[in-house]
Parts: C-alpha cells; sequence; structure tokens
C-alpha cells in the first residue's frame, strides 16, 4: 500500500474575472460571448469555468474558474497565463480579477 502525503499533494487554484461585454445589447448577446469564452477556457486550459454573479446583467458577467493540481507556482503560472489572455480579448474588457490558491497544509 502507498502511502499518500495529502497535505502536499492538493492545490487548487482559483480565478474570478469580471468582464464587460462589449456591443452586447441583451442577454442573449452576452450568453453567447460568455458561453464561447468557457467552453474555450476549458479546452486549452483544462479548467473549470462557472458564471457566477451577475447573472441578468447583459453588459457584465462575473466568471469563477477553478482547476487543481499538486504544485502551487503550476497552479499560478495557468492563472496567471488565463488572466494574460483575457486582457487582450475584442469581445469583453477584463475590469477585475482576483486570484487565490488554496494548498494542503
Amino acid at each position: 500500500m502507498i502511502k499518500v502525503d495529502w497535505d502536499q499533494v492538493l492545490v487548487v487554484g482559483i480565478l474570478q474575472v469580471e468582464l464587460m461585454i462589449n456591443g452586447s445589447q441583451s442577454l442573449k448577446d452576452k450568453r453567447r460571448v460568455v458561453s464561447s469564452l468557457k467552453s474555450h477556457l476549458h479546452r486549452e486550459h483544462q479548467v473549470s469555468v462557472a458564471e457566477v454573479d451577475s447573472l441578468d446583467s447583459h453588459r457584465t458577467a462575473v466568471l469563477g474558474i477553478s482547476m487543481v493540481s499538486n504544485e502551487v507556482s503550476h497552479c499560478q503560472a495557468v492563472l496567471d497565463r488565463l488572466v494574460n489572455k483575457l486582457r487582450i480579448s475584442r469581445d469583453y474588457v477584463l475590469s477585475d480579477h482576483r486570484v487565490q490558491i488554496l494548498a494542503g497544509q
């Protein structure tokens, strides 16, 4: 039987972003942008993505993005890449973000 040191294995990275959706005139416009972004982030970066706030606003989207790893540096690097990618889109403006890394202790 292999003994696992659980305190050293689990690292959870959490990124919360607020996006202002350019040109959105309706919730349908917003959902199209958000749905596409969620699929792209999941497919390209193997992260989980959910819309977590401002659900009734057609111009603002708040997304929660999470990932699990065994290294803090890997989590931080992936979340940093995501923030940089979100900064350069034409479909929305990254207006705020917050990163949190939880490591087993």
